[in-house]
């Protein structure tokens, strides 16, 4: 059972904001190093004893990079590697760009040599936690989804996964008794509530009972000013980095919905225009009726 005590912290550090929820787990510290691997193992649900972190830069302190993924490379002693993020808005292309890095990841691995083939290929994870917006119309928060034949249900047998935590679906999970939590929903309901004033008192239990959870709050607990300061201009810089998206969506919108808006008037007022010249021609209603069905097929 872990001896810490969960305390309200500053808003802008939101383990679901993507450099905080970085910060958390790359640190060269031991706390970070176990929230790591017990994050990995409850995902997996299997254990991760030994992991190191690869690709990881530029770091987070760098306030020049603005536009950096945020993201975890993890190599296993096994040779798995996993990819882990937090995604605070998920938008449609999601499962698109989640394939396309677990492709990458992949095949970043080599086997070139005499003793090297395809079945030395280890398994590669690319796993998202989607924290502000739902991505999957059901009700599961969480998906494992991996090669195979939807008719017959045969599996690949591959050794790629996309795994996908969708936080906003855990408002039935929050209301369970931490005990009869799995680690995977403790891990989700520490991510989504963290922040959540009403949501203290479970926070707080959940922080006591995890050990692996515990040392990811000690490490917030233990965040610089330096890195607080950080976290506060990243936060106005995101924000204004957001607002210019939202009016470039709304834009494209808008212009979308012009577009088609004016590509029915048009329509309409063209059919109109030839019922007009069709009835000054001396057709009749019959005839115009059958000239407009073969025109529209």
């Amino acid at each position: 059972m872990a001896n810490y005590h969960f305390r309200s912290l500053d808003p802008v550090i939101d383990p679901c904001w993507d450099p905080v929820f970085k910060s958390i787990f790359t640190k060269d510290t031991v706390p970070s190093e176990i929230a790591r691997k017990k994050l990995l193992s409850a995902i997996l649900e299997e254990p991760v004893e030994k992991l190191r972190i690869t690709a990881n830069e530029p770091p987070v302190s760098r306030l020049d990079q603005r536009q950096i993924r945020y993201d975890i490379h993890c190599l296993f002693n096994s040779g798995e590697r996993a990819n882990i993020e937090m995604t605070l808005y998920p938008n449609a292309w999601e499962p698109l760009r989640l394939e396309y890095y677990l492709g990458r990841l992949f095949t970043s691995q080599k086997i070139r040599g005499d003793n090297a083939s395809y079945g030395s290929l280890r398994r590669s994870y690319q796993i998202s936690l989607l924290a502000k917006r739902k991505l999957f119309n059901d009700d599961r928060f969480n998906h494992h989804f991996m090669y195979y034949d939807p008719e017959s249900k045969l599996s690949l047998g591959g050794r790629t996964a996309i795994i996908t935590l969708e936080l906003e679906k855990l408002e039935s999970t929050a209301k369970k008794d931490v005990s009869a939590m799995s680690e995977k929903e403790r891990w989700a309901v520490f991510f989504r509530y963290y922040n959540d004033t009403a949501k203290q008192a479970i926070i707080d239990q959940i922080i006591h009972e995890e050990e692996g959870i515990a040392m990811a709050a000690e490490v917030i607990d233990g965040f610089t000013a330096d890195e607080v300061a950080y976290f506060h201009e990243m936060s106005v810089e995101k924000y204004d980095l957001d607002m210019r998206a939202h009016r470039q969506e709304a834009w494209i919108e808008g212009e979308a919905k012009g577009i088609a808006e004016g590509r029915t008037k048009g329509r309409v007022e063209g059919e109109a225009r030839v019922l007009e010249l069709l009835k000054k021609s001396g057709y009749d209603t019959r005839e115009i009726e059958t000239a407009l069905k073969n025109s529209a097929k």
